[in-house]
């Protein structure tokens, strides 16, 4: 019966996509509701052929072959949401070192755009990101979040009345760990005329080496406290300076351009940046 069946190479391969492809649509529908449509499909499709065979109602047998077609062609219909999702996961992945999917911002740029934007809005922050010396004493002193850092987020914290308003937040791993902490307060003479945030941010600063990002609640500029240190920045240079804090202070969550794409949208915005600040300056 199986004389002259020669199989190669090729054919061997062709089985083995052909397994392949079938083991990965089974494992992608199974337990969903389009398993139930699948297996009902091929139980219908396997009794007409079968029922044609064994009768061997030629006539039947063609129409059952040229009503396969359109059946085939109404499964597009039919799996069109479980086609879109398996193209969108296709879509995702990385190709040749590219990512497709759309990018997450990076923490210190998110963070960065975040606290300038709630010093536009003239409402007070106290920020500080943990490096080297852990900041879990102070932390013990807040609510403990452990949030992803988001710009809605900031504002119900920090904005008067709500009950986290008060006190410092404290950053670890990219992640909010703790809100409404006390911090120790400095008594450097020097910042008798600064209000009680700048002072808790040098104070901190002293005892560790976070770094600890200000908002001023009447002016709304943003200082940053390092070593025991207060830099007070101007509106023109402080998020270029701020950013690169954050960075300095989160190089885990800092990512540079990692494609062609980016690199040249780096570039693009760098340069059109310049022309609008030359044109101001004209």
């Amino acid at each position: 019966m199986f004389e002259g069946l020669q199989i190669g190479l090729n054919d061997l391969m062709q089985i083995l996509v052909l397994y392949l492809g079938i083991y990965a649509l089974l494992r992608f529908v199974r337990g969903t509701r389009s398993a139930q449509v699948l297996l009902g499909f091929c139980v219908l499709v396997v009794s007409l052929l079968l029922f044609t065979y064994l009768f061997r109602f030629d006539v039947l047998a063609r129409v059952v072959y040229f009503l396969l077609v359109y059946l085939a062609l109404s499964m597009v219909v039919v799996f069109q949401q479980d086609i879109r999702r398996v193209l969108a996961l296709v879509g995702g992945q990385r190709l040749f070192g590219r990512h497709y999917a759309v990018r997450q911002e990076a923490v210190p740029e998110k963070l960065c755009r975040s606290l300038i934007s709630l010093g536009k809005s003239r409402i007070g922050a106290l920020i500080a990101v943990e490096r080297g010396i852990s900041l879990h004493g102070f932390e013990d002193t807040g609510v403990k979040l452990n949030a992803l850092v988001s710009h809605e987020l900031l504002v119900s914290i920090f904005t008067p009345p709500l009950p986290l308003h008060d006190g410092g937040i404290i950053m670890r791993d990219g992640t909010i760990a703790s809100a409404h902490c006390l911090f120790p307060v400095s008594n450097q003479g020097d910042l008798a005329t600064s209000g009680m945030r700048h002072r808790a941010a040098v104070g901190l600063s002293e005892e560790t080496d976070a770094v600890v990002v200000v908002v001023s609640e009447e002016t709304g500029k943003i200082s940053v406290a390092h070593n025991g240190r207060l830099h007070r920045y101007s509106d023109v240079k402080v998020e270029k300076l701020l950013l690169r804090w954050l960075r300095k202070a989160m190089p885990n969550q800092t990512r540079g351009p990692v494609s062609l794409t980016d690199w040249l949208t780096f570039y693009m915005k760098k340069f059109f940046n310049g022309k609008q600040e030359a044109g101001h300056a004209v």
